[in-house]
């Protein structure tokens, strides 16, 4: 595994964490979270690169802002508030078996079968975890965590296709400005303010600002920049591990044997998505080139 598909390793995992912070150590305000995420995030990557976007790419740049990090931390946080950590998070890692089609009409990259079937496995995995034995879950926050990871993979293949204008320390910084200014707006208009924050509160918004937003998102770009987003986003099967070993350890909250089945099934799936990049590449690299034939002669 190269250092980037590692980056994108542990950016999965750092996320991961998102969701006990979220429901242990925040205000239930869903909108003012994400924009105070998005904002302190960005300091010190603005700090750092000092650089501004050229003009010509700032609609894309609001774009891609919202996709990746606005849209994302909004539904993100109305997912992580209703729903368990662990199925919040079995929702994101939705985000790579979303990118499969995603590539197909905007990458003009075709899936393959087994791409297809880890597709139907992965889904069939979630319907389990959503299941859950019979008990309900949140209809909000199930259609919030679907929403979030598709805006991602969505966000992440524009990304791919659209490039960077500057070093990506700026433009995570800016995309980050984009999604603080748009929540904030949200946030204010909805009167999504709490009145006052706690100190643990304080210290939770610090955590996810700076250990869970500047140093992942970096990192996730950079990967998706380098490696291509089919090829990063499965390492997001890490972020729901992490959330339901969180859950269980910190909130004991333990999951059914139904959705430990679900579990497993997207985790095969997933598997099934990086076994089939990996079987591209290699028959990519063993075809012969194409050699244009002759021209016929006049």
């Amino acid at each position: 595994m190269n250092k980037f598909k590692l980056a994108a390793a542990l950016a999965s995992a750092l996320w991961g964490f998102t969701y006990i912070i979220a429901s242990t150590m925040l205000p239930q305000h869903p909108w003012f979270i994400g924009a105070v995420r998005a904002g302190l995030g960005a300091l010190p990557l603005l700090f750092l690169a000092r650089e501004l976007p050229p003009l010509r790419f700032w609609p894309k740049l609001i774009v891609l802002g919202t996709l990746n990090v606005g849209l994302f931390f909004a539904l993100l946080f109305i997912a992580a508030l209703r729903l368990p950590g662990g199925v919040a998070g079995i929702f994101q890692a939705l985000s790579p078996l979303f990118a499969i089609f995603l590539v197909w009409p905007l990458l003009d990259n075709r899936p393959t079968p087994l791409k297809i079937v880890s597709l139907l496995v992965g889904l069939a995995g979630v319907v389990l975890v959503v299941l859950k034995g019979g008990a309900n879950l949140d209809v909000i926050g199930v259609l919030a965590a679907l929403g979030c990871a598709f805006s991602l993979a969505l966000g992440g293949v524009l990304l791919q296709k659209w490039g960077q204008p500057m070093s990506m320390i700026g433009f995570t910084a800016w995309q980050l400005v984009v999604a603080a200014v748009e929540l904030g707006a949200v946030a204010f208009i909805l009167g999504d303010i709490p009145s006052g924050l706690t100190a643990v509160n304080g210290l939770g918004l610090v955590i996810l600002a700076l250990g869970l937003t500047s140093l992942p998102f970096f990192l996730w770009f950079k990967a998706i920049r380098s490696e291509g987003v089919a090829s990063v986003t499965p390492f997001m099967l890490l972020t729901p591990i992490i959330a339901f070993a969180l859950d269980a350890i910190v909130r004991d909250i333990v999951p059914s044997p139904l959705q430990g089945l679900g579990v497993l099934l997207v985790v095969v799936g997933l598997v099934l998505n990086i076994l089939a990049g990996r079987k591209s590449k290699v028959m990519a690299w063993v075809q012969p080139p194409k050699v244009p034939k002759p021209a016929a002669a006049a």
